[in-house]
C-alpha cells in the first residue's frame, strides 16, 4: 500500500510498465495509469513509465474483478493480464488461484497472441492439493494451460528452479523470515522482440 511513497524508488529501475497489487488510488485514470478496486486504499494499479499507452481490452470480463485484461500500445503491442488473486466469498471454488485459472481459461484464445501475465497469484503449487480447499483449478493446472500455449514463467526460465522449490521468495508470511513463499509470477510468450530486448 501507499504506492505514492514508493514510486520514486521504483523509477530508478527504469521500468516500462509496473503492476501493483494492494495499490492505493491516486490521480485520474489515464492512458498512463489505470486503477481497479472497491477500496481506495487497496486496489490494483497498472502504470506506464515510458512510451506505452494502456487501455482496458474490449474483451475484458469484469466478472474477473482483479484479473484485468489490458491492451498495451506503443513500439511493441501486446496484451497484459494484471493479477491480484483475491478471496472470493461468493464462489469458494474461485478463491485465489481458482480465480486466476478461470480467467486464463476464459481468455485462452488470447494466449496465442503476444501476452504477458503478471502479478500476485497468492499461491504456490505446494498448496495445490489442500484437501479442505476445493478449487476450480490449481496453479499446476494454470501452468499446464500456459505451457501448451508456449507461455512460460520468466523467473523459472531464468533460474531453472522447479515450481514449489523456488530459491527466491516473494512473500514472508506474517513478516517472518521462517515463512518464505514464492507467490508472485510473470508469465510471457516468446515475443518477436525477445532476441533484441532484455525483458
Amino acid at each position: 500500500m501507499a504506492y505514492r511513497n514508493k514510486a520514486e524508488h521504483i523509477k530508478q529501475y527504469q521500468p516500462d510498465i509496473v503492476v501493483v497489487p494492494e495499490c492505493e488510488k491516486f490521480g485520474e485514470q489515464t492512458t498512463k495509469q489505470l486503477w481497479f478496486g472497491d477500496n481506495k486504499n487497496k486496489g490494483l494499479g497498472i502504470f506506464s513509465y515510458k512510451d506505452y499507452e494502456l487501455e482496458i481490452h474490449p474483451q475484458y470480463n469484469p466478472l474477473f474483478r482483479y484479473v484485468i485484461l489490458i491492451k498495451v500500445m506503443g513500439k511493441i503491442e501486446f496484451n497484459l493480464l494484471a493479477i491480484w488473486a483475491m478471496n472470493d466469498t461468493t464462489n469458494v471454488k474461485q478463491r485465489y488461484i481458482g480465480q486466476v485459472y478461470s480467467a486464463i481459461n476464459y481468455y485462452k484464445n488470447l494466449l496465442e497472441k503476444p501476452i504477458i501475465i503478471v502479478g500476485d497469484f497468492n499461491w504456490n503449487v505446494i498448496w495445490d492439493k489442500k484437501p479442505d480447499y476445493p478449487l476450480c483449478g490449481t496453479l499446476g493446472d494454470t501452468i499446464s494451460i500456459l505451457k501448451n500455449k508456449h507461455v512460460f514463467s520468466t523467473y523459472h526460465q531464468h533460474t531453472k528452479d522447479e515450481f514449489g522449490k523456488e530459491t527466491k521468495s516473494t512473500l514472508y508470511m506474517y513478516h517472518r523470515k521462517n515463512k518464505p513463499y514464492h507467490i508472485d509470477y510473470c508469465f510471457a510468450c516468446k515475443l518477436p522482440w525477445a532476441e533484441a530486448h532484455s525483458v
